[in-house]
């Protein structure tokens, strides 16, 4: 009998639920179903500190949703959102991406970098970093240009432009490791993962990984 997880999605894109929850099943292996869940209102993509703000909202409505099979749930958008309350307010173990994310870019004090389209949420990435007490290790955050919703509409486009983020990163600040900042990035980081020679930190799998040892499973 397979045991379950649940995979929120605080945007409301379905199409990016499916993408997200299919990497987080090939992560997670036989024996978990991952059940994901849509954000019912706010943003097809959160940019800006306003979205974030409405999508932890929409996150927190989710919770009556939650199956009592559910066994662990993934946040999958890098901000986080609803985290803290749905800790709060549920007995089963949460996680979010990014701070799964952040804090294997930091493991054994690597020096790391974010990469991420959206500069509306530097604020928050900063806060984040800073409130699990990576600050010592961290390089900032390196952006893609243009639009962030006109990017992630094209998956080449999109992934090119990571890419040289990442590039810059390396050369501006000689960092071990790079965060892909973002749940709908998920795709491009799949793919940015085996391109470069530093570890590049894929926040789905890494928060996958992190429930299944929280829940108690041991990875095949």
């Amino acid at each position: 009998m397979s045991r379950q997880f649940i995979l929120i999605n605080p945007n409301t894109n379905a199409a990016t639920t499916a993408q997200m929850a299919d990497i987080a099943r090939a992560a997670a292996g036989p024996g978990i179903e991952i059940r994901p869940l849509t954000a019912g209102f706010g943003v097809p993509l959160i940019t800006s500190l306003p979205d974030l703000a409405v999508s932890r909202d929409a996150v927190v409505a989710l919770a009556s949703s939650i199956p009592d099979a559910c066994e662990g749930i993934i946040i999958s958008a890098f901000g986080d959102p609803g985290l803290d309350e749905l800790r709060a307010l549920l007995t089963v173990p949460v996680v979010g991406i990014a701070e799964a994310g952040l804090h294997e870019a930091a493991r054994d004090g690597r020096r790391f970098a974010v990469v991420t389209t959206t500069p509306g949420l530097v604020r928050a990435i900063d806060a984040k970093v800073g409130a699990l007490g990576l600050s010592a290790s961290y390089a900032g955050v390196f952006l893609t240009p243009g639009d962030p919703i006109a990017l992630t509409a094209s998956p080449a486009v999109l992934e090119s432009a990571l890419a040289a983020a990442v590039e810059a990163a390396i050369q501006a600040q000689n960092v071990e490791a790079v965060v892909i900042g973002g749940g709908p990035l998920a795709v491009a980081a799949r793919s940015l993962a085996r391109r470069f020679s530093i570890p590049i930190i894929e926040p789905i799998p890494t928060a996958v990984h992190l429930l299944l040892r929280i829940a108690g499973h041991t990875l095949g």
